[in-house]
């Protein structure tokens, strides 16, 4: 199937799932805008491709991202809004500093550049927004991180509403652990952890499928959503003695 004529827009693109997101679609003859903070390794994955345009800013500048927008010449049938980050509370010690970092990349990131998309948006185009398993149930030393993605979770699924008219599909991405540089960092076990080529996969299958929901890997995630569906005090009964248990 030929896919030249067609474009995306990732953010998120200078490492991990972004970066294999960039590089899947580029090889497939998209023209793909690849969105970071890091000029430098945007330009490496570019690596002499025509068909990959480096978008070098960050998302939590609104200034910033209008001024990237608007160097968009092909307007993009497919937008994956993947920035973010991470970051931990220890002890149950609230970090303020800490807790407005993640919410502003992973919230306000991710509505900057909904912001900025709006206006560019018709019905054939697809929205694929990455959010976490980790905001469907609340985890330990997850404070912030899991906040901001159920923040995420809920402002998709009210766009899922809110955008219907306009004929635009909006998939939420909640992917488990993911070995990338973000999961480098954690000193605790990470079950069933994935690699970025299967988490560009299934993230791929998803968005041809037109999938409002798109989670992997599926085991994992199907665990944990069946017990975020239990009442709270159970919720966190369960938590708690899987922890002692560990």
């Amino acid at each position: 199937m030929e896919h030249s004529h067609q474009s995306v827009f990732i953010t998120g693109a200078s490492s991990g799932i972004g970066w294999q997101l960039a590089n899947d679609y580029a090889e497939k003859g998209y023209l793909v805008y690849a969105c970071g903070r890091s000029e430098a390794k945007l330009h490496s994955l570019q690596a002499g491709r025509e068909n990959i345009v480096p978008l070098s800013f960050d998302v939590t500048d609104r200034e910033a991202v209008a001024q990237a927008f608007s160097k968009i010449e092909q307007v993009p049938t497919l937008w994956i809004v993947n920035a973010g980050d991470c970051e931990y509370i220890d002890e149950g010690v609230i970090d303020a500093a800490l807790i407005e970092r993640v919410i502003t990349v992973n919230v306000m990131g991710t509505v900057n550049v909904l912001e900025q998309m709006q206006t560019r948006l018709s019905s054939e185009h697809h929205v694929v927004v990455v959010s976490s398993i980790a905001g469907e149930l609340a985890l330990p030393r997850a404070e912030a991180y899991g906040a901001s993605k159920a923040a995420v979770t809920y402002l998709v699924r009210t766009l899922q509403l809110d955008w219907k008219n306009k004929g635009v599909a909006i998939s939420c991405v909640f992917p488990g652990f993911v070995k990338t540089p973000l999961t480098d960092k954690n000193d605790f076990d990470m079950p069933m952890m994935v690699s970025v080529e299967e988490a560009s996969n299934a993230i791929q299958n998803g968005i041809v499928k037109r999938s409002a929901y798109i989670y992997f890997p599926k085991r994992f995630t199907w665990t944990l959503r069946l017990v975020g569906i239990l009442p709270y005090g159970l919720q966190t009964k369960l938590v708690t003695r899987l922890l002692n248990k560990s």
